[in-house]
């Protein structure tokens, strides 16, 4: 195959879409068993932040209202939709083991046989490990404790104990809000909460963005340095009422635990038996083996996507050419720059230039 995409989200899609436009040979794929995967696995109540005039991929604008917000389901449901309309090649159940490069051409091993390809694009998405620090192990086994990877609504929860969010992102305060519905939930936070509405000036926040462009700073830029280490904002005010009314109770940063009782930064301290851990997720390539387009932290390098081995790109890393690079609006820019770097690639070089006897001789 000239070419392997590997992962099959909204940035393995966007990238399926401009290489389709351009008529080049290439297959997606990923380790779900259904295009959305990735959506619909998450907890039931999600809804994102951007309106869907902002949450469409490029091609097919997401039906309903356009200022409103897509739910998870909606979401996998439109991604769905979006490979059957353009009909995106993708191989589904097949998850990626290894990938080496050697002579020009990479070898991609998977559950369900090897691949030959002369270019590959990484789309497997920013974050693929749920992040639980290393004091979770200090707890009592009789603590229920949850990643929201794995978190589905309240039901699921223990009915005894005290019930503790630790993580302030969206994610942690949409939990938080919802479990705050039928029983008090603490919520443990490090850093102070930047809340921004929804609409300013009767229009969406992400209309403004737009305006002015912020979505598409690069990480160089003045805007980009500002913002690039910044946690992200809250959008609306609901936490903030429910914290002020104390559905939520808003608690320090986390420093340590011992069997069933937390501490946090400011001396405090709470017993707990129910832990949702809204920590975040790591960026995590095992099967990735060319060590050369790694840091000493293990982050790729690249340049808007771009390594220093020939033929290899990602789309929809964090800040990737912009701050809107990892957001469903937005990812279609990486990957239309990324299939144009495809193409010039691909107008140089064939996939026969190199067979599996010449990659074998060398004991890959």
């Amino acid at each position: 195959m000239d070419i392997v995409v590997i992962g099959g989200g909204q940035a393995g899609l966007s990238t399926g879409y401009y290489l389709s436009a351009e008529q080049r040979e290439f297959v997606v794929l990923d380790q779900s068993d259904k295009v959305g995967y990735s959506w619909s696995s998450r907890y039931d109540s999600l809804t994102l932040f951007t309106p869907r005039m902002y949450s469409s991929l490029p091609g097919l604008p997401l039906e309903g209202d356009p200022w409103g917000y897509p739910t998870k389901d909606e979401m996998a449901a439109y991604l769905k939709q979006y490979q059957e309309k353009f009909a995106i090649p993708i191989q589904l159940e097949t998850e990626v083991t290894k990938l080496t490069y050697q002579l020009g051409s990479f070898l991609v091993t998977t559950n369900k046989g090897t691949w030959l390809a002369k270019q590959i694009v990484v789309a497997a998405g920013p974050f693929q490990t749920p992040f639980i620090p290393q004091i979770a192990h200090s707890l009592s086994s009789e603590v229920f404790q949850v990643h929201t990877k794995d978190y589905n609504n309240p039901g699921m929860l223990p009915q005894q104990g005290e019930v503790l969010v630790i993580g302030g992102g969206n994610s942690g305060a949409q939990i938080a809000l919802e479990i705050a519905q039928k029983r008090t939930v603490y919520l443990s936070v490090g850093h102070d909460i930047q809340y921004l509405p929804y609409r300013f000036l009767g229009r969406s926040l992400f209309w403004w963005y737009e305006r002015v462009g912020l979505l598409r700073k690069s990480p160089e830029s003045w805007v980009g340095r500002r913002f690039v280490k910044k946690k992200d904002p809250l959008y609306g005010f609901e936490l903030r009422n429910a914290i002020s009314n104390g559905r939520v109770k808003l608690l320090a940063r986390t420093t340590d635990m011992s069997d069933k009782l937390i501490f946090f930064a400011d001396g405090s301290s709470l017993v707990a038996g129910t832990i949702i851990w809204a920590t975040g997720f790591r960026s995590d390539y095992p099967w990735l083996q060319i060590p050369e387009i790694f840091n000493d932290k293990q982050m790729i390098i690249h340049e808007r996507g771009t390594t220093s081995i020939p033929g290899l790109y990602f789309v929809g890393l964090p800040w990737q050419s912009s701050r809107g690079s990892s957001l469903i609006g937005w990812v279609h820019r990486d990957a239309k720059y990324i299939s144009h770097m495809i193409s010039q690639y691909g107008d140089h070089y064939a996939i026969e230039d190199y067979g599996y006897e010449d990659l074998s001789s060398h004991g890959s």
